[in-house]
């Protein structure tokens, strides 16, 4: 009986060591790190303030990050390249770039003044006094625009410009939550893949073990079926998970913007200090600068305007002509002068006005359902953000920590004959199980504060901890 634990004593230390030295995905380098303190963001946040991230409103440029330059094998991206990567190459960005140009070339046209009119004419040709007969050449006319009807559609078309600018900040900020989503997917699906091969090798060495048991009459056949099915379950976990890889990386490099983008590995961790989120103090900020309920607020501002172009529409615009005659009959040279004003009798553009009206409560309504969506969506992602770091915080600081000390003990207690092979394997199960709820809780974690941090405009993500100061 004694011969054969001595050997399962190699074993058990083995798989301790197995056990206790599981690797970790590696972490970016500090020159790849971004820092960001979404606290100093908050304290940021007294008002709506200029639009962020260097956006001018007049021509919607934005900063374009440097191009990562393009793989030819698959590679081994971290989150930073990956960002800049999605910010330069993205065409979501590129369209609204361009929706940028559109409007800006509509205002530009909505203020420009009609142009004169310049027309030749010629009367009683061929008459028998004077066949050349009367020529009016040329003949000019000019619409004189009043009540600032320029002025008001050029203001209305400006704040189009405004939305479309503020549209270019809501895409780039929800691609940035995006991509940061799917890289934490990705992150954690290698982190569930490394896990479960560390189970296989080390189910396997028990299978082997226990063969060696059966074949001594230590343990029964039944021990064995038990340990070869547990082994066939964690090889087909690790499977599923190694053909869910290829997957994650094309989700990524399709939210990226490059469908094409061969990636063999994303470099991260989840091992890294969560953002100490606070939805007291987030939301305030995130309805004071988010970029959809400041373009609401100037729908407002337009439907506003629209609504004062509609009423000032009926004030008559003045065409003046004139023109120089030429009577060929009598060898005269006269000029003509006239003045047309059209009469709002019937037509006072009543209906643009009305529909105006209902324009400006929609606009009016527009704001309070942007808001009311907004915090929707912040307090979803937030209640997933501190369940799921809860849960992970309860396993780093109390479940694994037991787990471990479970199947040490364990190990320690077979190797001195106390306990049977079978409970060191229910330990190291135990053990395993929590790793990977572990993992499982830091990516949910993770994926939740992506679509935080695109709510609250962070481009410098995840937070880096402040460097502690060296006690004098």
């Amino acid at each position: 009986m004694r011969r054969p634990k001595r050997v399962l004593s190699v074993c058990c230390a083995s798989i301790v060591a197995g056990a206790v030295g599981c690797s970790a995905v590696p972490t970016e380098s500090p020159r790849h790190a971004v820092g960001f303190s979404p606290n100093a963001s908050v304290r940021q946040a007294a008002g709506p303030g200029p639009l962020p991230s260097g956006i001018m409103l007049a021509s919607g440029e934005l900063p374009r990050p440097r191009a990562v330059p393009e793989p030819s094998a698959p590679a081994r991206l971290g989150l930073t390249e990956l960002t800049a990567l999605g910010l330069d190459r993205n065409p979501r960005l590129a369209q609204a770039r361009f929706a940028i140009d559109t409007a800006s070339g509509r205002a530009v046209q909505a203020g420009l003044y009609p142009n004169p009119t310049v027309s030749v004419t010629g009367d009683e040709l061929g008459d028998r006094q004077g066949p050349a007969g009367i020529i009016t050449a040329p003949h000019v006319s000019q619409e004189f625009v009043t009540g600032g009807k320029l002025g008001l559609s050029r203001a209305a078309a400006t704040k189009e410009v405004d939305q479309a600018t503020l549209a270019l900040m809501t895409q780039r900020y929800a691609l940035l939550a995006n991509i940061r989503s799917a890289y934490f997917d990705a992150v954690t699906t290698q982190r569930r893949a490394e896990i479960l091969s560390e189970l296989v090798k080390l189910a396997e060495q028990s299978v082997a073990q226990t063969e060696k048991l059966l074949q001594a009459k230590q343990v029964a056949r039944l021990d064995l079926v038990q340990l070869e099915v547990d082994l066939e379950r964690l090889r087909t976990e690790e499977q599923a998970t190694r053909r869910e890889l290829p997957a994650a990386y094309r989700r990524l490099a399709a939210v990226v913007g490059v469908s094409d983008l061969p990636l063999g590995f994303v470099i991260g961790s989840l091992e890294v200090p969560l953002p100490p989120y606070d939805l007291e103090r987030l939301q305030p900020y995130v309805l004071a600068s988010h970029p959809e309920p400041r373009s609401a607020r100037a729908g407002v501002e337009r439907a506003q305007l629209l609504l004062r172009r509609a009423e000032v529409d009926p004030i008559p615009n003045v065409t003046v002509s004139t023109g120089y005659v030429r009577q060929n009959q009598n060898r005269s040279n006269d000029w003509t002068l006239g003045v047309s004003v059209p009469v709002p009798v019937w037509n006072r553009n009543q209906g643009n006005i009305l529909a105006a009206r209902g324009q400006l409560g929609e606009a009016v309504q527009e704001v309070t359902r942007v808001e009311n969506d907004l915090v929707e969506r912040l307090a979803t992602a937030y209640r997933e953000f501190t369940s799921a770091r809860q849960r992970a915080e309860r396993y780093r600081s109390a479940i694994l920590p037991r787990a471990e000390e479970t199947y040490e003990l364990s190990v320690q207690a077979y190797k001195g004959g106390q306990f049977e092979y079978l409970r060191v394997l229910q330990a190291q199960r135990a053990l395993f199980e929590a790793r990977l709820e572990y993992n499982r809780a830091l990516g949910e974690a993770w994926r939740a504060a992506s679509v935080i941090s695109g709510l609250t405009l962070e481009d410098q993500w995840p937070p880096v901890p402040p460097a502690e100061v060296p006690k004098r």
